[in-house]
């Protein structure tokens, strides 16, 4: 390809070709790779007129709008609006009209060349000019609406205005006392009376435990929604939907109907059912076809009696639930009802991109004609939401009625599923022939492939960014905090061709940073919901300044806060705007991180193919774990007669709830613990890299709900954490 041209679809489509990868090395995309994602983007590379053609017709799509469909901007004493016309059409009188959320109404005419010009372009031999003019009508916080007419023409467009507080939500109790809590995965609790996996009930029984310890907050793994109908595609980071719930996570004895109803009394009392609960509530591990078997049974009995049965207020509910889900659950609904029929028939069909092609499109005729002939499949699905939605909600009031600061925080996966909802209802704004990734980096060196097809930056600007704005508004409904996982996505997002060799033959693609801050500023003011940033991996130079300006809390995971020197930063130097954590979901436990738990599964799993590289990361976990017995001792964490050596030093209670300790000291505002390490576990939730090598997200806690928070050692240590969090 020629290179200016080259160059100029690079420019346009907001491709990084050079960067510093995670080691802080300049690092520049090879040209082939270049042109993989070119192609990826659906530019006929090979041919260079059909290519500039293309990129032509994309240039004219976006001058020939004459203002944007979406302008995001802070609260000041004005606004502004570009306006962008041909030549010929820049002396003439447009009309303006703004009407605020508020209802307010304003008019004016305008002239574009009477603005300030911004930018020229001159395309297909056509002229376009863009003016920016500026109005002293100040506006509040909100979502508003501009409209322009041509006078004595049809031509009429709209814009959003979204005027933005220009910071997220922060408590003011946050000046007081820092908080602290625990992140769980939901699926992961057990209990006496969960059927065979954690639900909102055990989450209601843990938040009771915590908040009476003192605890702020109690996180979840992302609890978006999956696939009923392929219950064992469990990975909570490969949703089918991040707008709604997973309803695996209902707990069924709390549905209306469960005890009146006879012949769910019957259903449970069958000897198959009974002995189906016992062997998944006494297992290790989470089987969610069996559970789902469980459950989906029991829900649409329930689903039928709440039918018969249901009071005014209830329907009225319900009714309403349905109404403010709008087209967004109605997708989910049919989806999910599809899915469940398809699949009934042939196990081939795992997901739309393996339908029959009739049914791909959800526009297509035989969708809507399944969608009207099983009108009652979908209301039961709408109802499993409905479920849901007041089963979190119900525990996210507990929660502040129990004196909990922040409540539940609810974590956003990066993104969705190839063969998810949100993909199948909205195929314009993905990139299919993409997937979502991340370069090389310590944890990845040969790069890692998420299989989450990205979004369009261009695509999200022409829906005025209404997909995130439901995300962010959605997922912070019935929380107090969000954590977004790799919040650099907002910057930019590692695209990785699927014609790559592998995760590392891919480039960085940018996203409109500032417009989806302010975005996600406003909805967290609405909602009141803190928002914890995860900045992990290879973090742009600025990036954690431009969030710190935002409000938004950084991610500092003890194992990865290392001096120059190699030593361990003191928490008493942590940001204070961060939540800082001693491990994750894709990290080792923390006897699992001491005895090389984690080394000795990826050897067994086949991670290390190099004998030299495996040895050298045992003596760097050597060295680690010295270096982190010289910082408890240098903070007196530990007693003066307590091994100073490694060497020998298993993980023990004392050294375990010393390191807990040592981070709760910390001068960060949020502090995030694991109940793995309370129980002194060894497995991980999630082996990264793996995908059937390892059962990921299914591994259970060791001891019942029941158990563990009646162990005065476990409380005596989260009792002594409040006290570290309090002013000294």
């Amino acid at each position: 390809m020629d290179a200016a041209l080259r160059s100029e679809l690079i420019a346009f489509n907001g491709i990084e070709t050079d960067y510093n990868d995670a080691w802080g090395k300049p690092t520049t995309v090879a040209e082939a790779d270049q042109m993989a994602l070119l192609a990826a983007m659906g530019y006929p590379v090979a041919d260079d007129t059909a290519t500039r053609q293309e990129l032509l017709e994309r240039q004219l799509d976006f001058w020939q709008q004459v203002i944007a469909p979406v302008s995001v901007q802070n609260v000041a004493e004005q606004w502004q609006l570009d306006i962008q016309v041909p030549l010929a059409l820049a002396n003439l009188t447009f009309e303006l009209s703004l009407q605020t959320e508020q209802g307010e109404q304003h008019h004016w005419q305008v002239i574009p060349v009477e603005g300030e010009l911004t930018q020229v372009a001159v395309l297909d031999g056509e002229e376009y000019h863009q003016y920016q003019h500026q109005f002293t009508t100040a506006l509040a916080a909100g979502y508003h609406h501009v409209t322009v007419n041509l006078q004595d023409t049809e031509l009429s467009v709209q814009q959003q205005l979204i005027i933005s507080p220009g910071k997220c939500f922060q408590p003011a109790a946050f000046a007081q006392h820092k908080q602290w809590g625990s992140a769980i995965q939901l699926y992961a609790l057990r209990s006496q009376r969960s059927w065979g996996i954690g639900d909102f009930t055990d989450l209601a029984t843990l938040v009771r435990y915590l908040a009476k310890q003192g605890a702020d907050f109690v996180g979840l793994n992302p609890i978006h929604a999956l696939y009923p109908a392929l219950p064992d595609n469990a990975s909570p980071y490969s949703p089918s939907s991040r707008r709604w719930l997973n309803i695996i996570y209902i707990d069924v004895t709390a549905v209306p109907g469960y005890r009146e109803c006879a012949e769910v009394q019957q259903q449970i009392a069958a000897p198959d059912f009974v002995q189906t609960l016992a062997a998944q509530r006494a297992a290790d591990w989470v089987d969610y076809p069996a559970v789902m078997a469980l459950k989906l049974p029991i829900l649409n009995t329930l689903y039928k009696w709440f039918l018969r049965h249901a009071d005014t207020a209830q329907q009225e509910a319900f009714d309403n639930f349905k109404q403010l889900g709008g087209a967004s659950l109605h997708q989910l609904a049919l989806y999910d009802a599809l899915h469940s029929w398809l699949y009934q028939q042939d196990q081939q069909y795992w997901g739309w991109p393996n339908w029959p092609e009739q049914y791909r499109d959800i526009e297509h005729e035989a969708v809507q004609q399944f969608a009207a002939a099983q009108k009652e499949a979908l209301d039961f699905y709408c109802y499993l939401q409905f479920l849901a939605q007041q089963q979190l909600a119900q525990v996210q009031q507990l929660a502040k009625a129990e004196g909990m600061l922040l409540g539940l925080y609810r974590d956003l996966a990066v993104g969705v599923s190839d063969a998810s909802t949100e993909i199948w209802a909205n195929p314009e704004l993905y990139c299919r022939d993409a997937s979502v990734g991340a370069p090389p980096d310590p944890l990845g060196p040969a790069g890692q492939n998420w299989g989450l097809p990205p979004m369009k930056p261009y695509q999200l600007y022409q829906q005025a960014y209404a997909p995130m704005i439901e995300l962010f508004r959605s997922n912070m409904q019935h929380a107090g905090a969000l954590r977004i996982d790799h919040v650099m996505a907002l910057l930019r997002l590692w695209w990785v061709p699927k014609s790559a060799k592998n995760a590392g033959g891919g480039a960085y693609v940018y996203y409109p940073i500032m417009d989806l801050l302010g975005i996600l500023a406003l909805e967290s003011q609405r909602q009141q919901a803190v928002i914890i940033g995860e900045d992990l991996g290879t973090v742009p130079d600025g990036i954690r300044d431009l969030l710190q300006q935002f409000g938004i809390y950084s991610y500092r995971v003890f194992f990865f806060e290392t001096a120059a020197d190699g030593g361990y930063i003191s928490p008493a130097h942590y940001p204070e705007q961060a939540m800082a954590t001693l491990s994750t979901h894709d990290l080792p436990t923390l006897i699992g991180f001491w005895h090389c738990e984690d080394l000795k599964l990826g050897q067994q799993l086949g991670l290390y193919q190099d004998e030299a590289m495996l040895q050298q990361l045992y003596q760097q976990r050597h060295t680690n774990k010295q270096r982190i017995l010289d910082s408890l001792h240098g903070h007196n964490r530990l007693p003066l007669d307590y091994p100073r050596s490694v060497d020998h030093l298993g993980m023990d209670q004392q050294l375990n709830f010393a390191l807990q300790q040592h981070l709760a000291a910390g001068s960060q505002q949020l502090l995030c613990l694991q109940i793995e390490d309370w129980l002194e576990m060894t497995q991980p939730v999630n082996v990264p890299g793996t995908s059937n090598e390892y059962p990921n997200w299914r591994r259970k806690l060791s001891q019942n709900l029941e158990d563990w928070t009646q162990n005065p050692t476990i409380t005596q240590l989260l009792q002594r954490l409040s006290q570290l969090r309090k002013p000294q």
